[in-house]
Order: structure tokens, then sequence, then C-alpha cells
């Protein structure tokens, strides 16, 4: 791992939220180990800076909930499902960022003792305080909420002040910038533009509970190696949500 960092953030405490879709790179499907390293490093960079560090992360690489509800599976059983899918995908994080020097953590929402913490948020609570990375698993733990809903939902928990989703490009835009090469990026937008405009940034779940708890919600682009220390300097290109 790179050298403790001297820079100073300008939060205390922050969840970063991960697709699964993040961890398995061009592949499409499981876990690329070429591709969690360096995301694994980021976390790790920004931990050394003094910053606490919650990461809620998907299972869209292995299992989606949803897409086999549509195939005739059950909705909350495919729920649970896509929960143990986060489950593996936390256990592989964890290892990665261990490798990259920082100690953490994996609580899940569905208890599985012989693998990881059940979660307990005093138990994450005193993990953060001894700055270890805390990596939550199993959603929330119940079906018919997204993980972005517990990324909301954890990032209020742990009275974090900002919520970092990480994504394939540096923030939000009127369109897909993949499709649409003249879409617009946005540096700042509210709670209510988001569920206004329907931008699909999280789900209205997760944005209600973020304004709720007046938590900004900062999306950022993982691809670029240590993008998140940046961030929480205050540099780099992002789009901030907050009460505007």
């Amino acid at each position: 791992m790179d050298k403790p960092s001297t820079a100073k953030s300008r939060y205390r405490r922050v969840l970063v939220k991960l697709s699964g879709e993040a961890l398995a790179g061009d592949k499409g499907f499981g876990i690329d180990l070429e591709v969690i390293e360096p995301i694994a490093k980021d976390i790790a960079l920004a931990a050394s800076m003094g910053v606490e560090i919650c990461v809620v992360v998907g299972g869209g690489n292995i299992f989606r909930g949803m897409m086999a509800a549509e195939g005739g599976i059950d909705r909350a059983r495919a729920d649970y499902m896509g929960m143990l899918a986060t489950v593996m995908n936390a256990l592989a994080l964890q290892t990665a960022i261990e490798r990259a020097g920082q100690t953490a953590r994996v609580l899940s929402a569905i208890p599985m003792p012989t693998v990881c913490e059940p979660y307990i948020r005093d138990k994450a609570l005193d993990h953060l305080a001894k700055r270890r990375v805390v990596v939550f698993g199993g959603g929330t733990g119940n079906p018919f909420f997204t993980t972005d809903t517990a990324a909301a939902l954890r990032a209020a928990e742990m009275e974090c002040e900002a919520l970092y989703k990480a994504t394939q490009v540096d923030g939000v835009y009127s369109a897909d910038p993949m499709k649409v090469p003249d879409a617009k990026r946005y540096n700042q937008l509210s709670y209510t533009d988001v569920l206004k405009q329907d931008l699909r940034v999280m789900d209205g779940a997760a944005i209600a509970l973020a304004r709720d708890n007046r938590i900004p919600i900062i999306v950022f682009s993982i691809k670029n190696q240590g993008g998140l220390a940046l961030e929480l300097q205050g540099q780099g290109a992002s789009t901030i949500i907050d009460g505007g």
C-alpha cells in the first residue's frame, strides 16, 4: 500500500457504495481480481488519510434478484439469493483491502457466523472507531429493498457525513454519456431534482433516506486510480447531491 497520506479529508466518516458489476470488470460476471485490486487500494489509501470508511457492495455480478423473479423465482426468495451474492463480494473485497494493508471486517445483515460477523450497529461502530474498514453484506437483510437503500440506511445508522456512490462515469449526466456524447454533466443537484427528473442515480427510497438524514451523495468514477482519495479532499470531477 502507498504510504499514509498527509492530505486532509473534508469528511471524518463516509460510506462508499459499490455495485457488484464494478467488481466484474469487462467479464460482466463473477469477480475479476485484477479489477478488485485497484478498488481495494483506493479504499485503503483513503483509510490511510484517517477517514473512517464503510462499504456497501451489491451482488449483481453474481446474481440479480429482480431478473430471477422475472424468470419465475419467488421474488422474496430471489432477493435473499441476491443478498447471499453480496456477502461473497464483501468477503472478496475484505481480502483485497487487507492485502492492500488495511484491516477490514465483513458484517452481514443475514447471520453467517462461520464466514463473517452478524450486523450489530454497536459492533460496526466499534470497528470504525478502531480504524477498520467495515464492509456491509447482505443488503438490509430484507427482500424488496435494493443495495442502494441498504447503503443509505447504513450511512444513516453509522452517522456518516457523506455517501460516495462509485460509478463508471465521473458524475450524474442528463443521459447516458456512453450513448449520448453531448449529455450534460451536473456539478450539483438537489435530492428533489434527482427524484423529479428520474435521474436514477439511486432508487427513490435511498434518495429519500439520504435527504431525510441530510447525508450528501457524491457520485464519482471508480475507474480513476486514487479517485476516492481525491474526492475526499474535495478534488476531482463528481456530482454532489444535497439539499441544494
